[in-house]
C-alpha cells in the first residue's frame, strides 16, 4: 500500500480517539462503499443504500450532540469522516456534509426547543436537512436575495426560489433564508425551517452537473408558503449573521472533501505508477513521474494540515475562524483539482476513460472550488480578516 495512504503518516499525530475513528470510517467506505462509487456516479441517483449505512454506523450526522440522540463528535471529527468517505465516493461523503450544513444555522441561532424538535430526527437518521441560500441572480452576492417572508398574523408567508440545493428532494427539512425587511439590507435577511411537506413547496428538476452525480442538486420554488411563526430561526433580521457563522464552521468540511478526493486520486496514480511499465520499465522509476507524485503528496498534506487546524479552531470558536476556514477550504479545493488533474495525466490515455476512477475524482473536484462560497470568495473573506486590524 502506498505510504501516504497509511493512516498513520501525516504531518502530525491525531488523538487515539480520532485515530480509531479514521480507522474504522476507512474500512466501511473501502469495503462497503468503493464497490458502490463508480455505479452511482453512472446512475446519479442518490445512494438510498449508502445513506442507511452511514445511519446504521452513525456517520450520517456525527456532529449532533449527545444530548439530541447524537454521536457529539467534534469538528474534527465530521472532516474525518467526511474526508475518508470522499476518498472512494464524493457523492457519499456529501450526505455528513450537508447535514451539518443544514442543523448548523439552528445550532449558531436555534431556541432549545427547536434544537429539540429537530435534531433528534437527523440524529436517528429519520430526518435529512439541506441549506437554502443562493438564487439564480444572488449565488456569490448572497445579500441580493429576492426570496421573500412576509408577516400573516403569526405566521410568515415564503415566496421565492433558491438554486443549487443539495439534497432537494431527499431532505425533510430546508433551513431557507428570506428577506424579511427589504429596507435594512442584510439585516433585514431572517432564516426559517420549511418541512418537505409544506403546502407550496415545489422540487425542480435535478441539475445535469459535470461531477458528484450521486447528490442530486435541484432549485426550490416556494409558493406563497405558509410558515407558524415557530419556525423562526432565532430573531427575525438575524439570518444573514446566521447563514455566514454556518458558512465559517462547514466551509472546512469542504475543505475535508476535497483532501478525501485528492487522496483517493493520489492512492491511484501512485499504485497505477508500480503498475504501469514503459520502455521496460514501471513509469514510477521515471523522475518527471517522481516529482509530479511528490508534489502531490506535499500539496496534499499542507492543506491537510491547514484543514485540521481550522477545524480545531472551529471547536473552540476562535476569533479567527473565519480565515482558517476560509483559508482551508479555499488552499484544500484548489489543491484537489491540482493533485486529480495530475493524476488523471499519470494515467494518461486511460486516465481520460472510465476504466479507471481518476476522471471522476478529476470531475467530483471541481465542485469543492464552487460550492460554500467560491474560491474567489474565499480570498475576498482572507483579505477581509487581515486587514480588519
Amino acid at each position: 500500500m502506498p505510504l501516504v495512504s497509511n493512516p498513520d503518516f501525516a504531518a502530525f499525530s491525531l488523538p487515539e480517539e480520532h485515530r480509531e475513528l479514521r480507522s474504522a470510517v476507512r474500512r466501511l467506505a473501502d469495503d462497503k462503499i468503493a464497490p458502490r462509487a463508480a455505479e452511482i456516479d453512472a446512475s446519479g441517483e442518490f445512494p438510498r443504500d449508502i445513506y442507511d449505512l452511514l445511519v446504521a454506523s452513525g456517520y450520517h450526522a456525527i456532529h449532533i450532540p449527545q444530548m439530541y440522540g447524537g454521536q457529539g463528535g467534534d469538528a474534527l471529527a465530521a472532516c474525518l469522516v467526511i474526508e475518508e468517505i470522499a476518498r472512494v465516493c464524493a457523492s457519499s461523503s456529501i450526505i455528513p456534509a450537508v447535514n451539518k450544513l443544514g442543523t448548523m444555522p439552528l445550532m449558531v441561532a436555534g431556541s432549545e426547543t427547536m434544537l429539540e424538535r429537530y435534531l433528534p430526527s437527523v440524529a436517528s437518521g429519520a430526518a435529512m436537512f439541506s441549506y437554502c441560500l443562493s438564487e439564480r441572480e444572488s449565488g456569490s452576492d448572497a445579500a441580493a436575495m429576492k426570496t421573500r417572508a412576509t408577516r400573516d398574523g403569526d405566521g410568515w408567508i415564503l415566496t421565492g426560489q433558491k438554486s443549487w440545493i443539495t439534497n432537494a428532494g431527499n431532505s425533510d427539512y430546508y433551513t431557507v433564508l428570506a428577506v424579511t425587511d427589504p429596507n435594512a439590507g442584510a439585516k433585514g435577511i431572517s432564516a426559517f425551517v420549511v418541512h418537505h411537506d409544506d403546502e407550496g413547496l415545489m422540487i425542480g428538476s435535478p441539475e445535469r452537473k459535470l461531477g458528484v452525480h450521486g447528490s442530486p442538486t435541484c432549485e426550490i420554488i416556494f409558493d406563497r408558503l405558509l410558515l407558524p411563526g415557530d419556525r423562526l430561526v432565532g430573531e427575525p433580521g438575524c439570518g444573514f449573521r446566521t447563514a455566514m457563522t454556518t458558512l465559517d464552521h462547514t466551509r472546512i468540511t469542504i475543505g475535508a472533501q476535497a483532501l478525501g478526493i485528492a487522496q483517493g486520486a493520489l492512492d491511484a496514480a501512485i499504485a497505477y505508477s508500480r503498475e504501469r511499465e514503459q520502455f521496460g520499465r514501471p513509469i514510477s522509476d521515471f523522475q518527471g513521474i517522481q516529482f509530479m507524485l511528490a508534489d502531490m503528496g506535499m500539496k496534499l498534506e499542507a492543506a491537510r494540515a491547514l484543514v485540521y487546524a481550522a477545524a480545531a479552531k472551529s471547536e473552540r470558536g476562535d476569533d479567527d475562524l473565519p480565515f482558517f476556514g476560509a483559508a482551508a477550504k479555499c488552499y484544500a479545493s484548489d489543491v484537489a483539482m491540482e493533485i486529480t488533474t495530475d493524476a488523471v495525466q499519470v494515467f494518461g490515455g486511460y486516465g481520460y476513460t472510465r476504466d479507471y476512477p481518476v476522471e471522476r475524482f478529476m470531475r467530483d473536484a471541481k465542485i469543492t472550488q464552487i460550492y460554500e462560497g467560491t474560491n474567489q470568495i474565499q480570498r475576498i473573506v482572507m483579505a477581509r480578516e487581515l486587514l480588519r486590524g
